[in-house]
């Protein structure tokens, strides 16, 4: 009897574990409210993007205790700007010596670029659009759209107009309330409500407005060599964009001529994208693309219940170095990979006569390769 006693014990409370592991994955409540969305099936590495070796056997510029060179100018004074992890915005000599703190911006810039007063702009997903000067001096230009925060600046580009566009990549999820920029945009392509915006900052009447939204991580930003057109990236859904500059509070799920897809169904996940010389535009994959984060697009339940397990099993993708460069009628004419990965998250590429800069959200270096 006493045995029989035990095992009915045990079997309860194998139950109610049971009972309990199921509640927990149903109902323990998480940040997201996913969305289903219809996802083409992945090319692989095929066509202008075949499996190749470029990338391999990168040199690395070591930045000390920094980490994290997500975006690299080449400025007009012939030094090279990075910004990394810690928010400082390194200066250095184009070969990486020299280095020094040119600013800390308190916060972590993703993406800057010089104004014509050689004032560096910075979008910073911490502060919002930021204005530093040649001296260090540090200004903050915009924080809000009409009263609304500005929750993920992310990539930014001045127009020889002085007008500044910018992506506020998620206006679900800040940077600073949800654990870093990492933590926040794997929170928003997860849920894919498609809350990222472009803005324009125009430094005459210091107001701010919406040129597009309805981007799932809206995030590297360029001009068209017209400065007519903006190509934006939108990591969530694997393509690239190219919206009118004179849209006004224009919804790219809507469709029409002022927002056309240009590159669509790419194998990873754009992240920065730069002006190269001869007309080229570069873009960096962040990471490749995941079979189980595709499978999951249209089933928002099982993306839910994804983030209730640890973080080791999530479908994060695995690392894999890619760029490429495109012309503005969205043929690729380079594409450079590495298939180990050894340089991590290659986020995007800065194009000097002599170098190629590689850009990463993570790395403990600066990547580069000559030209």
């Amino acid at each position: 009897m006493a045995i029989r006693s035990i095992k009915k014990k045990s079997g309860w409370s194998l139950a109610l574990l049971v009972a309990a592991m199921v509640a927990y994955l149903s109902l323990w409540p998480v940040p997201v409210q996913p969305v289903s969305w219809r996802v083409l099936p992945s090319p692989g590495y095929s066509g202008p993007h075949a499996a190749n070796e470029r990338l391999a056997n990168l040199q690395i510029i070591p930045l000390g205790t920094e980490e994290g060179p997500e975006h690299v100018v080449l400025g007009r004074d012939g030094k090279l700007y990075a910004a990394v992890a810690s928010g400082n915005i390194l200066r250095m000599n184009p070969d990486g010596s020299s280095q020094e703190v040119f600013a800390d911006t308190g916060g972590r810039v993703l993406g800057f670029d010089f104004d014509a007063f050689g004032n560096l702009i910075a979008a910073d997903a911490m502060k919002g659009l930021l204005s530093i000067s040649p001296g260090g001096k540090i200004t903050v230009l915009a924080d809000a759209v009409d009263r609304d925060p500005i929750r993920y600046a992310d990539a930014v580009v001045v127009a020889s107009t002085g007008k500044i566009y910018f992506s506020d990549a998620s206006t679900r999820f800040a940077a600073s309330l949800w654990g870093g920029t990492f933590e926040a945009s794997i929170l928003d392509i997860v849920e894919q409500s498609s809350t990222g915006r472009i803005l324009e900052y125009d430094p005459a009447s210091k107001g701010v407005r919406t040129v597009a939204r309805g981007l799932s991580f809206a995030n590297g930003v360029a001009l068209s060599s017209d400065e007519q057109s903006l190509f934006v990236n939108e990591t969530g859904r694997y393509r690239v964009w190219k919206i009118a500059v004179a849209s006004d509070n224009l919804d790219v799920t809507a469709g029409g001529l002022q927002a056309v897809v240009l590159l669509d169904n790419l194998p990873g996940y754009p992240d920065n994208l730069m002006r190269g010389l001869n007309g080229k535009i570069w873009l960096g994959f962040a990471k490749p693309r995941n079979a189980s984060a595709d499978w999951v697009a249209d089933k928002p339940f099982l993306r839910k219940l994804a983030l209730r397990l640890p973080r080791a099993i999530w479908p994060i993708p695995a690392t894999y170095g890619h760029i490429v460069a495109f012309t503005e009628d969205g043929k690729v004419v380079a594409d450079l990979q590495d298939p180990v990965g050894a340089y991590p998250d290659t986020t995007g590429v800065t194009e000097t006569t002599d170098r190629l800069y590689v850009q990463s959200l993570h790395a403990t270096g600066l990547g580069w390769l000559p030209r």
